[in-house]
């Protein structure tokens, strides 16, 4: 058995483990508190790479969502003016059969013809706020071009839905009332009531295209929710901890510790055996 003072072999062997354990002990700490068990390349970079594609696909879909949010806002209000204006137009038909009655005196008729132009306004003013985010699907712009609506499917932004604008304006080629429509005369009454029978084929039909584009864009919505749940548990299967068992690794290596310390405080003091060697001579 030899002695030295200059070198301490027990204790150095002491001193790395100890710093191997205080690594680990580290490493899980980190985990703990990060959540992660792969939180950076160098912890395995295979995987670190493919969590991180994941991660810009799920922000990828977050964009996906807001776009068809914006899509299905837009065409909900689409559709709550279509509506309202498909019930004036119901009730304009009604004032304009009354007045088509040749037995109707003159003052019946003017009183409905003030009805009738009343209503007639109001379709014009609703279109005017069936508007979200600056788009309307309604209305048209001076050069007489309104705006479709578009939302993204995908994280890539090359899919898409696109609701087609439904001009409802009274000057246009799709209704076939007139801004200046009335029931003044048994005549104008007569006109009326095919204009607008003809109107509500039109409005109906305008209903069923936003109805069946604003059920697109839900289900497209609905896609997204699961698709963005399913990425991100995805990710959480690939990086995430499992917290039950660092916890007991913390508790194992923090027992170790104050072993590996204890053990280097002994491997120490070994040296001090040495000065016996030169005790009662």
């Amino acid at each position: 058995m030899s002695f030295s003072v200059n070198t301490n072999a027990s204790a150095l062997s002491a001193l790395f483990n100890l710093n191997g354990t205080t690594r680990a002990l580290e490493d899980t700490q980190t985990k703990i508190n990060t959540g992660l068990e792969i939180s950076s390349a160098k912890d395995n970079a295979a995987i670190f790479s493919i969590a991180q594609q994941l991660r810009a696909d799920l922000r990828g879909y977050n964009a996906v969502k807001q776009s068809l949010d914006r899509a299905i806002s837009t065409t909900d209000i689409a559709l709550a003016a279509a509506g309202s204006i498909s019930d004036l137009l119901i009730e304009m038909k009604e004032r304009s059969v009354a007045a088509a009655d040749a037995g109707l005196d003159p003052v019946s008729r003017n009183a409905l013809n003030e009805d009738f132009i009343a209503l007639r306004d109001q379709i014009g003013i609703i279109i005017n706020n069936a508007e979200f985010n600056g788009t309307n699907l309604l209305d048209r712009d001076a050069g007489g071009i309104g705006d479709d609506v578009t939302a993204i499917t995908n994280p890539a932004a090359d899919q898409t839905i696109t609701i087609l604008h439904q001009d409802l304006t009274l000057t246009s080629g799709l209704m076939a009332i007139t801004a200046a429509e009335t029931i003044s005369t048994q005549a104008n009454a007569s006109s009326a009531v095919s204009a607008l029978t003809a109107s509500l084929a039109t409005v109906n039909n305008v209903l069923t295209v936003l109805g069946a584009g604003a059920k697109s864009l839900e289900s497209q919505r609905v896609f997204a929710d699961k698709i963005s749940d399913t990425i991100e548990i995805g990710i959480g299967n690939l990086v995430d901890a499992d917290l039950a068992k660092e916890s007991a690794n913390l508790q194992a290596l923090q027992v170790k510790q104050q072993l590996g310390v204890q053990a280097l405080s002994i491997a120490n003091q070994s040296p001090q055996s040495i000065l016996s060697l030169f005790g009662g001579g």
